[in-house]
C-alpha cells in the first residue's frame, strides 16, 4: 500500500478541530462511561444515582504562564483553580486531584515547596484532597497537569449540550479582568526589560491583577443553586472568553443565542484599565479576552424568580432557534454576530 505523504498543519484545523478529530475515532466501550470527549468534564456512572465527573488541565510554561511575573505560590493555586472549575462546569462538586509535574534542574527544593503551597492553599479552600501524581524531569521549562475529580446525582448534572430555546443565560462574577490583568504584567515586564532599575507599579490594579495570577473557581455558586433548588439547564466554566464559551454552548445544543453588551458584568477596574490603559473597549476585553474562570449557565425560564436577586449572577440574554445563530445587541441597538477571537493554541 503505497504510503500518503500528506502533511496537514494543526494550525490548519486549530485546537478545536484537533479534539474533533480525536474524538471522531472513539468509541465508548463500557456503560458506565455516560459522557467522553467534548464537555469540561467527563461523566462516569458510579451507581447508586451519582455521577463521577473527571477533567484534566495541563499547564505548560511559556505557553499558560510566565514565571517572570507568575509567583510559583499563585501558579500553584491557578492549577487547582482552572481544574476545579471545569468539575463545577459541571454542575458537580469537586472533591480529589492527582497532580503530576515535570520541572528541570533549575528548579529548587524550595521552588518546589512554594509551588505545592499554593497547590495545598486551595485544596483548603476549595475542599478536594490531593491523593496522587506524578514527577519527572522536563528539557522545555515547568510542565504541571492535573485531574480533578468530582461527583453529583445523576439528575444535577449540567452539560454543553442541554440548553433549550428560551432559556436565560446567566454568567456569574465580573469579565475582562485577568485579560486586562495580562496586559499590565506584560507592559511591566517589557518595561523591566528596558530598564531593569524600573520598580513595577502594579498596587494600583490589585483586582484585575488578581485576576490573572491567582483566579478562583466559582466552585460555591454549585452549593448556592442547589440550596436555592436551580439546576442549570446546560453550563461551562469561561476559560477561553464569553464569546468561545457561549459559542460552545450553542452549537452543543443546537441552538442559536441573543446577548446585550450592556448586560456583560464588567467591574469598574477592568472598565478603567482597559479603557485608559490600553485604549480597549472593555466587553471585547470580556468577550474574547479568557481566563475569568467564571460559570456561563442557562437556566429554565421558571427558575428565574430563585435566583433573580443573587448579587453574583448577571442575566445576560436567552436561547434563541439555531437559524438566528448567535448574536449580541450593541448598547446603541445594533445586532452584529458572536465570534470566537480567544487564544489560538496552534
Amino acid at each position: 500500500m503505497e504510503q500518503s505523504n500528506k502533511r496537514t498543519e494543526l494550525a490548519a484545523i486549530g485546537e478545536f478541530g484537533l479534539i474533533d478529530r480525536i474524538k471522531s475515532g472513539v468509541t465508548l466501550q463500557n456503560k458506565s462511561s455516560i459522557l467522553g470527549i467534548g464537555d469540561d468534564a467527563a461523566i462516569i456512572d458510579i451507581g447508586n444515582g451519582f455521577c463521577q465527573v473527571i477533567s484534566t488541565d495541563l499547564l505548560a510554561e511559556g505557553i499558560h504562564f510566565d514565571l517572570s511575573f507568575t509567583p510559583l505560590q499563585h501558579l500553584g493555586y491557578k492549577a487547582v483553580s482552572v481544574n476545579v472549575s471545569d468539575i463545577a462546569a459541571m454542575n458537580a462538586r469537586p472533591e480529589q486531584i492527582v497532580v503530576s509535574i515535570a520541572l528541570s534542574n533549575r528548579f529548587s527544593v524550595e521552588a518546589v515547596d512554594a509551588l505545592y503551597e499554593g497547590i495545598m492553599t486551595a485544596c483548603k479552600d476549595y475542599k478536594v484532597d490531593l491523593v496522587g501524581g506524578d514527577t519527572t524531569s522536563s528539557r522545555s521549562g515547568l510542565v504541571i497537569s492535573i485531574t480533578a475529580v468530582g461527583r453529583a446525582p445523576k439528575e444535577k448534572i449540567a452539560c454543553r449540550h442541554t440548553a433549550k430555546k428560551g432559556d436565560i443565560i446567566c454568567v456569574s462574577g465580573d469579565l475582562g479582568g485577568a485579560y486586562v490583568g495580562l496586559q499590565l504584567l506584560l507592559r511591566e515586564k517589557a518595561e523591566f526589560s528596558a530598564n531593569p532599575n524600573m520598580q513595577p507599579q502594579l498596587e494600583p490594579f490589585a483586582y484585575v491583577v488578581g485576576r490573572q495570577l491567582r483566579p478562583v473557581a466559582k466552585t460555591s455558586l454549585i452549593y448556592e443553586l442547589a440550596d436555592l433548588g436551580v439546576v442549570p439547564t446546560a453550563m461551562i466554566d469561561i476559560s477561553d472568553g464569553l464569546a468561545s464559551e457561549l459559542l460552545h454552548i450553542a452549537k452543543g445544543s443546537r441552538l442559536g443565542a441573543v446577548i446585550y453588551e450592556d448586560k456583560i458584568p464588567i467591574d469598574r477596574q477592568t472598565y478603567d484599565v482597559a479603557v485608559n490603559e490600553f485604549k480597549l473597549i472593555p466587553s471585547v476585553c470580556a468577550l474574547n479576552g479568557g481566563e475569568d474562570y467564571e460559570l456561563l449557565f442557562t437556566i429554565a425560564q421558571e427558575d428565574y424568580e430563585k435566583i433573580k436577586l443573587h448579587d453574583d449572577i448577571s442575566f445576560i440574554g436567552y436561547m434563541t432557534d439555531a437559524s438566528e445563530g448567535c448574536q449580541m445587541i450593541t448598547r446603541a441597538g445594533q445586532k452584529v454576530p458572536v465570534t470566537a477571537q480567544g487564544w489560538k493554541h496552534f
